[in-house]
Parts: C-alpha cells; structure tokens; sequence
C-alpha cells in the first residue's frame, strides 16, 4: 500500500503541536479541545495508513464520547477554583520540570535508537485480513471475543469515575452554598445595624 509521507507528517506534526496545547493551556477546557484535536489528527493518520474502522473509532468514541466524559469531570471539578498557572510556580520548579522533560526526551531516543528487540507483527497479514473479511470483522472479533473482559472493565471505570466526578461536584457545591448563604446573612445583619444606628 503507498503511502503519502506529506499527509502523515502533515497530522504527525499536527498531533505534536496540539499535543504541546494541551500541557501549555492554561485552561483546562481548552486543554481538553487540544486533546480532542490531538485524536481527530491521529483519526486522520489511521485513515491515511488505511485502517478506516480504526479511524472512526477514534473519531466517534475518544474525540466523541471520551472528551464529553473528560469535559463533563472538568467543568463539575473546575466550579470557582482557579486554573493551573506555571508563570506563577516557581523558578526553581520550572527549571526541574525543563531539566526532567529534556532527560525523559533523551532517554526515549536513546531506547529507541539502541533497542535491540525487533518490532512486533500482529498475527493477521494484509492478506489474511482481507481473507477473513476485512478490518471491521477482524477488529469486532478480537473486540467482543478475546477482549471483552478488558472492554467491559474500562467502560466500568468510566462509569465510576463519572459516579464519583458527580458526588464531588455535588459535595463542593453544597459547601459553597452554606458559605453564600453564611455571606448573605452576614450582610443582612450589617444592613439592620446601618438602619438601626441611623435611627
């Protein structure tokens, strides 16, 4: 199959430069659209590489049902309480950060480069793929046959976190009603007291 180098370093470059959005934004909404970009570049890889189901999967279950879920947590935690901002952190942090960013970059090339193990090959060929009936019946097999229990327990986890995003959300905003409440007495009674003195 060919392969066009310019489109897949068109969505590569693409992917790395929302993927850098994500840790840069200061907002953690906008850091979550990034990351919605990141899998659409990486939806359009797969599409380019020729796995078409892969793509759409992609596309409709992490940029799709993933990052509502993502975005949903984020906006139940975020409720009053002010985003992450690394100008204010200190120089000596931002410093060790740079310093563990560049030495992990290293590391990975260094593996890399040097790794001695050759890449794994799935089991199915080109030909044996087409053989049993293309991308969407091999992947749906594997799916809801020899990886059903491991697809069940993440959408268990999903589900979880959600519950408890929303027992938090609902816990923090209990307490932030008693504290406008609290505020709202306290200037009803320095209001009495106004009225009262001017009497």
């Amino acid at each position: 199959m060919d392969i066009s180098p310019f489109f897949f370093y068109l969505f590569g470059g693409l992917a790395i430069l929302f993927s850098l959005f994500v840790v840069l934004k200061k907002s953690p909404v906008a850091s979550a659209f990034s990351l919605v970009l990141v899998f659409f570049s990486f939806a359009a890889i797969y599409a380019v590489l020729g796995a078409h189901l892969i793509a759409a999967l992609q596309v409709l279950v992490y940029a799709g049902a993933i990052m509502v879920l993502f975005i949903f947590v984020i906006m139940l935690l975020n409720q009053d309480v002010p985003s992450f901002d690394i100008a204010r952190t200190h120089v000596v942090i931002r410093a060790v950060a740079v310093v563990a960013t560049v030495a992990l970059f290293g590391a990975f090339v260094w593996v890399f480069k040097n790794s001695a193990l050759p890449a794994a090959r799935g089991g199915f060929s080109a030909s044996a793929i087409e053989m049993a009936g293309g991308n969407t019946v091999v992947v749906s097999e594997l799916m809801f046959n020899q990886y059903i229990l491991p697809f069940e327990v993440t959408s268990i986890l999903l589900l979880a976190a959600m519950v408890g995003a929303v027992a938090i959300a609902k816990r923090q905003k209990s307490s932030a009603e008693v504290l406008r409440e609290a505020a709202a007495n306290q200037r009803k009674q320095a209001g009495r007291a106004a009225v009262g003195g001017a009497k």
